[in-house]
């Protein structure tokens, strides 16, 4: 292509005629629409399968370059291709007079191309989103480049993807770091998955982010962090961070129970969903570490991602466990997929004790009726649930305000109300009111299968008259047993006057004593003053003879 500077596009542009520069009718469509300004022209993609310009010999690439310059309209740009040379300079040269565009999307570039377009992206300051994905052969002075642009402090990237590119690993991750400080407050999305990034590399990652206060995703997914040094770091980056995470990503990442260990307590109080997808050295014993954050009270994670880890009996009672306290898991996703290990009876009670403890009214009311997916269903080898927990996640789901209630009205047939005795006649109008609001639970119905519309149920297979008569027969057992308790409470007036007129003969005898003592002591004194006096009589006596005698 010969050389043409940019006042020969000005110059000519409105009159240049689009078939004279184009090889197809689609191609001379998209020029008009990027120099005419269409709204509707507000992406363009360049090579690859779904490419939108068809190239082919007599495109003009001197002209599209231009035209994506002064388009008004594009905001997003694909580029699966670029030429060399002159060609791919004018591609290079419109990006960076481009006014209009937001989001660039770089894929299969070698580094000549790829550091020739972060250059042209320094002048672009509305750029909002960079992803770089899928094998991008960049070397270590392309990735300067990158960091060069994020330095810059030009772009104010909000997502920032750098997904699949196997060439950045911890010496590209050294070189980036800098440039993800540049960032700072603005980027709300980090992906750096399956990126050949390990312990090293994930240190300068956490180290980055350090300034990064407006982060609402990072995806560090398909990388091996086998060693817990680096998740220990990340650990103490979410404690201390001001910002919490909506997605943490860590699956296929070789988490170790070490690692979890180090990870959980942070992790499901910073982030709202967890994903930990594909970590099969994960056992029971890293399960139960999990487990201990989630029943935090300070637990914020609503979606936890544990496909493809060995669960089994072990796991899932262990998770149970966690679950019983907890108040923010809504989705649980589970797949066990290992020939050797499998959920059974055992574990299946555990996670319906978790979801409704029927071994008292209170045990039920305080289970968890937040949990209401238990699977992901783009897995077809799933556990398949009993039919109980079943119930009780759909009920979870579609009548949240309802299940405790519910779950208390089916597990408990005949409601004990004996420990209510003890507020007397105050509780009556608590008991009917909790009947009043519990109405509703007759007539709840919910779907056993979400696709089927005649899959529908009702909660309680029960009448609204039955209904009726369960309340009646509460009250009437709450009222039956006050004079019991009247009763009781005499019985223990009773025997507590005896135990007083017990304590008062005693008093009354201790008293008797003392006063007999104390006359006792009163004789005793009054015994020793006489003895005295006659010993000072007799004293004079012998004194008296002594002298009559000449002694």
């Amino acid at each position: 292509m010969e050389h043409r500077d940019y006042n020969y596009y000005e110059a000519n542009a409105a009159d240049i005629n689009m078939w004279e520069i184009t090889s197809s009718a689609e191609n001379a469509k998209i020029f008009q629409q990027l120099r005419d300004g269409d709204p509707t022209r507000t992406y363009l993609t360049l090579g690859g399968p779904f490419s939108h310009f068809n190239i082919g010999e007599g495109d003009d690439w001197g002209w599209l370059g231009y035209f994506i310059g002064k388009s008004a309209c594009l905001q997003r740009l694909f580029i699966n291709y670029l030429p060399d040379g002159e060609e791919g300079h004018a591609i290079v040269g419109g990006i960076a007079r481009s006014q209009s565009l937001r989001y660039m999307f770089i894929n299969n570039l070698n580094n000549d191309g790829f550091t020739s377009i972060m250059g042209a992206l320094v002048s672009l300051s509305q750029l909002e989103g960079l992803y770089i994905v899928q094998n991008n052969s960049v070397g270590l002075d392309g990735w300067s480049e990158l960091r060069t642009l994020l330095e810059s402090g030009v772009c104010k990237l909000k997502r920032l993807y750098l997904k699949g590119n196997n060439y950045i690993g911890n010496e590209g991750l050294d070189v980036l770091s800098n440039g993800l400080r540049g960032i700072r407050s603005s980027l709300e999305v980090l992906n750096l998955s399956d990126s050949s990034i390990g312990n090293e590399g994930l240190l300068n990652v956490v180290e980055a982010l350090q300034t990064c206060t407006g982060l609402e995703e990072l995806d560090l997914s398909h990388n091996d962090f086998s060693s817990a040094v680096g998740l220990s770091s990340l650990s103490d980056w979410l404690q201390n961070s001001p910002m919490n995470l909506k997605y943490l990503r860590l699956g296929c990442c070789s988490i170790t129970d070490e690692g979890l260990h180090a990870l959980a307590d942070r992790a499901v109080n910073h982030s709202r969903v967890l994903d930990l997808d594909r970590n099969g050295s994960i056992t029971s014993t890293g399960l139960s570490y999990l487990s201990s954050s989630i029943r935090s009270y300070s637990c914020r994670v609503e979606t936890l991602y544990l496909q493809n880890i060995t669960i089994g009996d072990d796991g899932l009672e262990v998770l149970a466990q966690g679950l019983a306290d907890n108040k923010s898991v809504r989705s649980l996703y589970l797949s066990d997929l290992h020939d050797d290990v499998s959920i059974t009876s055992a574990g299946w009670v555990a996670f319906s004790r978790a979801l409704c403890d029927t071994s008292s009214v209170n045990n039920t009311y305080l289970s968890n009726h937040t949990i209401c997916d238990f699977w992901n269903e783009d897995y077809e080898e799933r556990p398949i649930p009993p039919q109980d927990i079943s119930l009780h996640l759909q009920l979870n789901k579609e009548h949240p305000q309802h299940a405790a209630r519910c779950k208390i009205l089916m597990s408990h047939r005949n409601l004990d109300m004996a420990p209510f005795l003890q507020w007397k006649m105050k509780f009556l109008p608590l008991a009917l009111a909790w009947f009043e609001r519990a109405k509703p639970c007759a007539t709840l119905t919910i779907y056993e299968d979400d696709y089927d519309p005649d899959s529908s149920r009702r909660v309680l297979e029960e009448s609204d008259e039955a209904f009726e008569s369960r309340a009646l027969a509460a009250m009437y057992e709450f009222v039956r047993g006050m004079p019991m308790e009247v009763m009781k409470r005499r019985r223990e007036l009773i025997v507590s006057a005896s135990y007083d007129k017990k304590i008062a003969r005693i008093e009354e005898e201790k008293k008797i004593a003392l006063e007999q003592r104390d006359r006792k002591n009163l004789q005793l004194e009054e015994e020793i003053a006489r003895l005295k006096i006659e010993n000072k009589r007799l004293s004079g006596i012998v004194e008296a003879v002594r002298k009559n005698v000449g002694f």
